[in-house]
């Protein structure tokens, strides 16, 4: 067969099962039953139906042939059949997947009857587009074939998230005026695909503690980190693009000005226990949609802070804290939570926990002496 110009001849592709590209141009079929000397031109030629032009592999109507007189089909007799071609049988026979029986004394492949049963196996398994390492897993071991399974969704399903993702950007830059479209396509153009998060784990090491314990480090990134939607919006694409942008400019000298933060105290490690705990409980707070106010979470939160100090909570110690914190509110770290916020709108974050324990702190400077808050709103 020629070259599309004509000018050269083309090698048949390696894997004649694999999916083609064009099937407008079928190529001839196969000589039939010949010898095991015989060729298509093409991946089953001349069947006409179904995927990869082969019919589908309900049992065919008629059963097998008698084979030679001893008891095996050549490579001809296998792919009649099997309803493939002969090259077809060639490709997976060459690829280990369909051992031969032996030699002809012509030197032309021979073949068992139960060839028969384990090609119609393989043609099932390439139907579903698995590849021919992982078919042949199937072969070796029987119980493979769940693995393989899964395998292959798991990958189906990060393909299908990446299309997702693909056709909410291009949504994004359809729907923008034409003064915003240079502005967004940099945005977009910066995320990797699939996106990666790396970015923003990156910023988080460089504002906490330098010798915080890598198990708080780990569970503060998980916690901070919003993952990329599987199924976005347009504006969820757009947030996680300039909360990525963010991220990837953030200097360490503009991430942590000094050593140690004033709010951090003697204990880093002791404020950040403190602090996970604290957030949780806020976070049920706002879940359960209750305006800022004194109670557990708030106890908490103060508690967290007196240990890192070495102190207790008290109204003194409140006094001390509070335009501590409220100086120490990072107009950066504000548009992080609120991007992040965009990304995962139906979770709370720690951004949002913080910024409830705040304004509770600031409406009610003393502590509690132990009095449990009501349960209402």
């Amino acid at each position: 067969m020629l070259s599309p110009d004509g000018t050269a001849p083309v090698t048949a592709s390696a894997d004649p099962t694999a999916l083609p590209s064009s099937r407008s141009a079928p190529l001839p079929a196969s000589s039939g039953s010949g010898s095991g000397s015989g060729c298509s031109s093409g991946p089953d030629a001349g069947s006409g139906s179904g995927w990869l032009d082969e019919p589908s592999f309900a049992p065919l109507s008629h059963s097998p042939g008698p084979a030679s007189p001893d008891g095996r089909w050549s490579i001809g007799e296998l792919a009649e059949h099997a309803n493939v071609t002969v090259k077809t049988v060639r490709y997976y026979s060459d690829s280990g997947l369909l051992p031969e029986a032996g030699r002809s004394s012509g030197g032309h492949r021979r073949y068992g009857a139960e060839a028969l049963e384990r090609l119609r196996l393989i043609r099932s398994l390439r139907t579903l587009d698995l590849p021919v390492t992982e078919v042949e897993r199937v072969l070796d071991r029987e119980d493979a074939l769940e693995d393989v399974i899964a395998g292959q969704l798991r990958q189906l399903g990060s393909q299908l998230a990446a299309l997702r993702w693909r056709e909410a950007a291009l949504q994004l830059l359809h729907d923008c005026t034409p003064e915003e479209r240079a502005d967004r396509l940099r945005l977009i153009g910066a995320v990797s695909s699939p996106p990666s998060t790396d970015a923003m784990a990156r910023f988080w090491r460089l504002v906490l503690p330098p010798r915080l314990p890598a198990r708080l480090v780990s569970a503060i990134i998980e916690a901070a980190v919003p993952q990329p939607p599987d199924d976005p919006s347009p504006t969820q694409v757009l947030a996680f693009a300039r909360l990525h942008a963010l991220t990837e400019a953030a200097r360490p000298d503009l991430c942590r000005p000094g050593p140690t933060r004033p709010y951090e105290g003697l204990h880093p490690a002791l404020l950040y226990d403190g602090l996970a705990e604290a957030y949780a409980l806020a976070s049920a707070e706002l879940a359960a949609g209750r305006p800022p106010r004194p109670g557990q979470a708030l106890d908490c939160f103060v508690a967290a802070h007196a240990a890192a100090h070495e102190s207790k909570d008290s109204p003194s110690f409140r006094r001390r804290l509070t335009p501590t914190l409220l100086q120490a509110v990072d107009p950066l770290m504000a548009r992080y939570w609120n991007l992040a916020a965009t990304v995962t709108p139906q979770e709370t974050t720690m951004g949002s926990s913080h910024t409830w324990l705040l304004a509770a702190l600031t409406g009610h400077p003393e502590p509690r002496d132990n009095i449990e808050a009501p349960t209402g709103s």
